[in-house]
């Protein structure tokens, strides 16, 4: 987007630039100034301008409560110390791959960090 161009931006943001500069013009600042000073605001607040996609926004809400659904379970899981040894090793999180480690009786398992723990558990095997 060129400098200066506003077509990207919502009607919210521009009624939102708008009464934000008249807001400075009331308060004397040139209105160059004022001009700048709301969308500088406006961008700091809402990002710039109209987005395209994002996170999420492709996922129906059924999709997005069954994946948070599967995400507590298997924080859950992780909690009582299930193990889910069919994932591979970078899937699994360091409580996983400790808990394997502590198994396989690997030394040295609680002072390494997970890239540590992955390495000792590929080497073992």
């Amino acid at each position: 987007m060129p400098v200066g161009d506003k077509k990207r931006y919502t009607a919210k943001q521009k009624r939102k630039a708008a009464a934000i500069e008249q807001s400075y013009e009331d308060q004397g600042v040139p209105r160059q100034e004022a001009e700048a000073r709301a969308w500088a605001t406006v961008n700091k607040q809402s990002g710039g301008g109209e987005r395209q996609g994002g996170s999420g926004t492709r996922k129906s809400e059924a999709a997005k409560r069954r994946d948070r659904e599967d995400s507590a379970q298997r924080a859950a899981q992780t909690r009582r110390g299930v193990v889910h040894s069919d994932r591979p090793l970078q899937g699994q999180t360091k409580a996983e791959l400790l808990h394997r480690a502590r198994t396989q009786k690997i030394a040295g398992r609680s002072s390494m960090n997970k890239q540590q723990l992955i390495e000792a558990l590929s080497n073992a095997s």
